[in-house]
């Protein structure tokens, strides 16, 4: 017999080589139905695999992440074996879940795949799903698997000589074969419904110095009806693309003769970053920070220090030689290091902590062309870092107080749906981080308790920390339901030591300070890109770059329409006037479609009474009001959206 121990923490004991579906089965018919793959002792396996020891098991289904990995990676599968049939000669390397359905990087050798080509490839998965093949998983030696792919996938026979003698499996469906490590649905049936969304090149391996492969993307659904709503929300995703409305509403640019993703801010888009700017800046100082600022470039030496230059320095630009032997700089690719200079360039007691330091910081990394998206990565991007430097006492009142400031920046922008991530070290590979276990385990327990006291709702990620410590990261749900990480927070106790900062205690002897890294923005461009999507352009009224629009319905109204803006700008209200010799209807369409908040319009009555017409963006008309009526509704508004940070 064996105990099986549910998520419930109740035990169940079981004959040995019971399978997860028994299990599942032995609950309810119904949860049986929906089981799909399971995880054992934190290891995935299939819904069928015998279980002969001791241990918690978690069944997945459609609605969970894991069953959800389970059914995209089957369906992989299924898109190999569809390529296979329809392209002879094929050659597969990998076809992993990703977070929205699955890929297969495929070399076709002379041949190729277009849009034109989805349609038969999508019938040929469905015509295999109804096939309602098993997926079986079965070991296999080196010698076997290589033999195996000899002669015909020079990519899998490079894959396995990598692994290890007695870890590597196949996964067989139909007459189907392919190496795989498992976490399969049950059999074929369960994928109802496919579509292919894209092709696109992807270099094997990653490296731009091999062969250029094709990426195959699809994404696939138990049902018909998910399909469809999920094709209905990449439309509406189409539409608030920041790309597209970072054109439209002339916020930025980009240019090849400046330099792929190095993006150029227009005018508007210049004010929109100052006016967030200067939001933070107001927050951060009541909450005691002081801004710095530090150079575009730095010593390689410096980074060297920090360990950047170790775990980063392939990402990183080409060093910039000087005319001095031997003397290397850099663009600067992390700020830290140089706040940990700026905190040594004196002595300090711990009656001056904590020291809070804060820099919208330019920095510079080179991601690989493939990778670079508009403004979700890019080559040169603005944080909105700081750094605290505080003695241990401190940690757990400076984290919170930094929790409470990114709160208080989402609320401002209307991000009201998160979770908290916990990103800890994977225990499993130490090499990963510098630091002892001791200071990790200290930073780790410093976060999760300023979780719980916050009463957020969080989660646990193995692996997911900084090379340099732990740190919480904000994980938001924009209006289409996509997740992004933003605002982040990291317990740093190596760099002070790797800088070897100091500060002088009650007991008159040297300590070494704690460093909290904090951006609740993450990057300036990032977030905006991610701003732009979640609100489709319409950004909340404080933030927008222009609030009112006041359109005159002829010329001869043009000195009162002046005179309404000139009240409205008096009020630090950013308004425009539109006098072009055009229709009311066409100017009204025009600030509809630039999703300017309020039009303002003017004529005879109003210019007689001291009144405006009212037109509210995406609502319509609100009737007629005095301007001083319009300034107060306006500044009510926007105190809504904006409650002054206090200091905790």
């Amino acid at each position: 017999m064996i105990a099986i121990t549910l998520p419930d923490g109740s035990i169940k004991d079981f004959q040995a080589g019971t399978t997860p579906m028994d299990v599942a089965m032995s609950i309810s018919e119904g949860l049986a139905r929906n089981v799909i793959s399971a995880t054992f002792n934190d290891r995935v396996v299939e819904s069928i695999t015998p279980l002969n020891e001791d241990g918690a098991l978690i069944l997945h289904t459609w609605r969970d992440e894991e069953g959800k990995k389970a059914f995209w990676h089957s369906s992989a599968h299924i898109l190999a074996q569809a390529l296979e049939e329809l392209y002879p000669g094929v050659k597969l390397w990998v076809g992993p879940a990703i977070e929205r359905g699955f890929y297969y990087d495929v070399d076709l050798g002379d041949g190729s795949i277009s849009e034109k080509d989805f349609k038969t490839i999508e019938d040929k998965m469905l015509d295999i799903a109804r096939g309602k093949h098993d997926f079986k998983m079965r070991s296999v030696s080196k010698q076997e698997a290589l033999s195996y792919y000899k002669d015909k996938n020079p990519y899998k026979v490079d894959l396995i000589s990598n692994l290890e003698d007695g870890s590597i499996t196949f996964c067989d469906h139909d007459n189907f074969t392919d190496l795989c490590r498992g976490g399969h649905i049950p059999n074929t049936g369960i994928v109802k419904a496919v579509k292919i969304l894209s092709v696109a090149g992807a270099y094997y391996k990653g490296d731009e110095n091999n062969k250029q492969l094709t990426r195959v993307y699809g994404i696939s659904f138990p049902k018909q009806k998910e399909l469809t709503e999920y094709l209905a929300l990449l439309e509406e995703a189409k539409k608030r693309d920041h790309r597209k409305l970072g054109k439209e509403l002339e916020l930025f640019t980009f240019s090849q003769k400046v330099g792929q993703g190095l993006p150029l801010w227009l005018p508007k888009g210049a004010a929109l970053r100052e006016r967030l700017e200067n939001f933070l800046k107001a927050a951060q100082k009541k909450a005691g920070y002081e801004m710095v600022i530090s150079p575009h470039i730095g010593n390689k030496d410096l980074y060297v220090t920090s360990g950047h230059f170790a775990k980063y320095g392939a990402d990183s630009f080409q060093s910039i030689k000087t005319p001095n032997e031997g003397e290397e700089f850099m663009l600067k690719p992390m700020n830290c290091p140089h706040h940990c200079e700026m905190y040594n360039s004196k002595p300090w007691s711990y009656k001056d902590l904590p020291k809070r330091f804060a820099e919208f910081g330019t920095v510079y990394r080179y991601e690989q062309s493939g990778e670079l998206h508009g403004l979700t990565r890019v080559r040169g991007f603005t944080q909105d870092d700081a750094h605290i430097f505080c003695t241990p006492d401190q940690l757990d009142e400076e984290f919170m107080n930094v929790i409470d400031l990114v709160l208080y920046v989402f609320g401002s922008l209307g991000f009201e749906n998160f979770t908290a991530q916990v990103s800890i070290r994977d225990p499993k590979n130490p090499d990963k981080y510098i630091g002892n276990l001791e200071n990790w385990e200290k930073a780790e327990a410093a976060i999760i308790n300023a979780a719980q006291a916050k009463g957020l709702d969080y989660v646990i990620e193995e692996g997911e920390a900084a090379f340099y410590g732990p740190k919480l990261d904000f994980m938001v749900k924009d209006a289409l339901g996509r997740s992004w990480q933003l605002g982040t927070i990291q317990v740093d106790y190596n760099l002070p030591e790797r800088f070897e900062l100091t500060y002088k205690g009650s007991d008159n002897e040297h300590h070494r300070p704690v460093m909290i890294h904090r951006a609740p923005f993450g990057s300036m461009e990032r977030f905006i890109a991610i701003l732009l999507e979640h609100t489709g352009g319409n950004f909340p009224l404080w933030l927008m770059p222009e609030q009112v629009s006041i359109l005159s319905l002829s010329e001869k109204y043009e000195k009162y329409a002046q005179k309404v803006l000139n009240l409205l700008e008096n009020h630090d209200i950013r308004a425009l006037v539109d006098n072009r010799n055009e229709t009311i209807g066409k100017k009204i369409r025009e600030s509809e479609m630039n999703k300017i908040p309020f039009m303002l319009i003017v004529g005879e009555q109003e210019e007689l009474d001291g009144s405006v017409a009212v037109r509210q963006h995406g609502v319509g008309d609100l009737g007629s009001m005095k301007v001083e009526a319009f300034i107060e509704k306006i500044n009510q508004a926007v105190r809504q959206e904006v409650k002054e940070f206090k200091e905790v």
